[in-house]
């Protein structure tokens, strides 16, 4: 028998994703993950009864000192640097299957299951990672800096699951977590907002608003609590709007900002960094032709897939349409049909 250790958050996905698994006949030890003094006690309290409706063991793991030093130091420095960083991503790199995975093997792993909303499957003879059957769902994108090496040891058993079939399968097996609601949000901030938590790290610091023609609209509070695309919480009173971040300039601590119509917010033409890809360099060169593929991207979390073509040689996604509101620092996640072939870091928008 296989034994598969369960991320346990306390939410109703990892939690029927450890009811499936131990129903399909796998070891299942239940694993909750305490990463930040945000958490919520109630989640730990929800894991743990779960794991004891199942009669699976449960452990939990404190490992706020290890996040602190990775996920949480670098969002806040790319912050302080004017990027705008994503976290989760960087959360299943480095600690789900990165830390944690390295010391869940030491404890004799075969396996390692989260409740994300991903499917497994075969292409072309290689484990690869695709887009669930619930495409509304969808956390492929948070996915793309898994090393490929270990997709083999993980499952995600809620990939051929609706939401709705998922919270079916917890109420009718009597999960107390059949209607809890899914969390919103940074992972380690909890229900703290972003700007609150940066301002414990970044001083206030304040500069212009500026319109595209060079107009000042009004001020605001440091470049590093804005993200380029974003309308609210800009204190604009002028009128004439709404307005939209368009660039920030950290030198001059400087906000542009524009209207909906305005070409300073879209994009066609990216340039990328810490490319990471989850199939093998055969596959990559079998799909390219000069170095260069036919794909799907998003710039953002639920953002419509979109016709692109990505330069592997020199790091350039080149869109078929031009985007908007695409931020530097954030994740472009690359697709073949429904395949997560890879992704990487947003340098900066090319003319």
């Amino acid at each position: 028998m296989k034994k598969v250790f369960v991320l346990m958050s306390g939410g109703v996905d990892s939690s029927v994703a450890a009811f499936l698994l131990k129903k399909e006949g796998y070891d299942v030890i239940g694993v909750h993950l305490k990463i930040s003094k945000y958490c919520n006690p109630q989640d730990e309290e929800d894991a743990r009864a779960v794991a004891n409706i199942l009669n699976i063991p449960f452990y939990v793991i404190d490992i706020t000192k290890e996040y602190q030093s990775t996920v949480v130091l670098d969002t806040i420095k790319n912050y302080a640097l004017g990027y705008t960083p994503n976290p989760d991503a960087l959360c299943n790199r480095l600690i789900k299957f990165g830390y944690i995975y390295d010391f869940l093997k030491k404890l004799g792993m075969n396996l390692i299951a989260t409740g994300h909303y991903a499917k497994k499957d075969i292409f072309k003879g290689e484990e690869v990672i695709k887009i669930p059957k619930d495409k509304n769902k969808d956390q492929t994108y948070f996915l793309w800096g898994i090393k490929r090496s270990r997709l083999k040891k993980i499952l995600f058993p809620i990939g051929d699951y609706t939401k709705e079939e998922v919270r079916k399968i917890a109420k009718e097996n009597n999960l107390p977590v059949a209607e809890k609601k899914d969390s919103q949000g940074i992972c380690f901030l909890g229900p703290i907002r972003l700007i609150d938590f940066l301002k414990e790290f970044l001083p206030e610091s304040r500069g212009l608003i500026l319109d595209t023609k060079g107009n000042i609209l009004g001020y605001h509070p440091g470049y590093y609590f804005f993200t380029e695309g974003q309308r609210h919480g800009l204190n604009i009173k002028t009128g004439g709007g709404p307005y939209y971040v368009a660039l920030k300039d950290p030198k001059k601590n400087i906000i542009v900002v524009a209207k909906e119509n305005e070409e300073i917010l879209y994009t066609k033409k990216i340039k990328l960094k810490n490319l990471n890809f989850l199939i093998s360099k055969k596959i990559l060169k079998e799909l390219c032709i000069n170095n260069k593929i036919k794909i799907t991207a998003r710039c953002r979390y639920r953002q419509p897939l979109m016709p692109a073509i990505l330069d592997t040689k020199n790091k350039i996604l080149t869109f078929k349409e031009s985007i908007k509101a695409v931020a530097p620092g954030q994740s472009a996640v690359f697709y073949y049909k429904d395949i997560l072939i890879g992704g990487g870091i947003i340098y900066k928008k090319l003319v």
